[in-house]
């Protein structure tokens, strides 16, 4: 399935697969990782309005390191479906277990948190629901178009693999998502370890189906690094999801949530992230995010907006406030 890769102008380190730095004896992250809380009002506007609306944030459940950054710009990355999940991922803060029963007012609660945040561009992401006929399919839909009845914004959908079924992806497909993200989240050797129930080639079928059957809609997909992966396996991968037609990519820095999670291999240098990103743009990417705080759905409008996405048609403007 792997393409080639012309490696010729690579500056990378060639890091062999599994090879470990002291992260995981010392525990101690990198200068480069720490950041300060940044300063604003926003943290309390955007954590009291989830609250209210009784929403669910990956920016939470996942345990990501931009949360108070985002939070005080605004703006959050919204989870339906639940928080539970029924697949044991080892790389994931989510808990998992048996979901509750999906509640059908989520996609009119989530719009109104979009329209009240003033958000230009949403980002709609799930856990994965294996117990539901459709895996959530109906419920991606019906949430994108309450979100597009209540804004202007530009929508981007992160979901589960839905098993690779086309009539579930198709299902999302209907309510004409402006990005339409999947994560492969590591190399092939890995994938047992890290998503243990969800399979590369599923994954990579998944975003093929997507730009085939609507072409229109930029497919974009994810990496988490320092889990163990080698260089050569990272490029082989990046040529994988450009032979499925993926748009978009981002490659961010793997943080281990807790110590019952999958331990940090190694920790890679800014630089290494900038190199990575160079020959993603190379491998004909058309944006790229790149870096050790980057994450699926960070800063996702500003690469929607860099390629000149517009929002559907049949939009409203929203007020912000």
């Amino acid at each position: 399935m792997s393409q080639a890769v012309d490696k010729g102008s690579l500056l990378l380190p060639i890091v062999p697969a599994g090879e470990s730095q002291e992260a995981p004896r010392t525990r101690r992250l990198p200068e480069w990782l720490k950041r300060p809380i940044p300063a604003g009002g926003g943290m309390g506007f955007t954590r009291d309005l989830v609250a209210e609306l009784k929403l669910e944030t990956v920016c939470e459940s996942a345990r990501c390191p931009n949360r108070s950054e985002c939070w005080t710009a605004r703006t959050a990355t919204f989870m339906i479906l639940g928080e539970v999940c029924t697949r044991p991922c080892g790389f994931c803060a989510v808990p998992r277990g048996k979901p509750e029963a999906v509640a059908e007012d989520e996609p009119d609660r989530l719009a109104e948190a979009c329209a009240r945040l003033g958000l230009k561009h949403v980002v709609i992401t799930s856990v994965t629901r294996d117990d539901l006929p459709d895996g959530g399919a109906d419920h991606f839909r019906r949430s994108v178009l309450a979100v597009r009845a209540r804004t202007g914004a530009t929508i981007e959908v992160l979901t589960p693999d839905f098993d690779g079924i086309p009539a579930r992806i198709d299902r999302v497909l209907e309510s004409r998502p402006d990005v339409f993200n999947h994560n492969l989240e590591t190399v092939a050797r890995l994938q047992q370890a890290v998503r243990r129930k969800s399979q590369y080639a599923t994954s990579l079928s998944v975003l093929a189906h997507v730009k085939k059957a609507a072409p229109e809609i930029k497919t974009k997909s994810g990496l988490m690094l320092g889990l163990g992966e080698s260089t050569e396996e990272v490029l082989e991968t990046l040529a994988d999801l450009r032979f499925a037609g993926c748009d978009f990519l981002t490659l961010g820095q793997y943080l281990q949530p807790s110590t019952r999670h999958l331990p940090v291999v190694r920790y890679l240098h800014p630089s290494e992230f900038d190199e990575l990103g160079r020959m993603a743009r190379a491998l004909g990417f058309q944006e790229v995010a790149s870096g050790p705080f980057v994450r699926s759905s960070y800063h996702a409008g500003e690469m929607a907006r860099s390629a000149d996405i517009e929002p559907a048609s049949n939009t409203v403007t929203a007020d912000r406030g």
